[in-house]
């Protein structure tokens, strides 16, 4: 919740709560949609996993919170 608080802060107002996509996570987790770009500097925390950019129905790994 704290990372969709925050991309709405920065001004994302379409970003949503969405279940975590299959290909991505067999867990039932939970997954924000947004649609500004990504400042890995700006919009992570502790508890963001990994941001992923879907292009084209695939996945494409951007940040990995390790």
């Amino acid at each position: 919740m704290t990372f969709l608080r925050r991309l709405q802060e920065m001004g994302d107002e379409g970003a949503e709560m969405i279940p975590a996509p299959r290909r991505l996570s067999i867990s039932c987790g939970s997954a924000v949609r947004f649609f500004i770009p990504f400042d890995e500097a700006a919009m992570p925390d502790e508890d963001t996993d990994g941001v992923f950019i879907e292009e084209n129905g695939d996945y494409r790994q951007v940040f990995s919170n390790d």
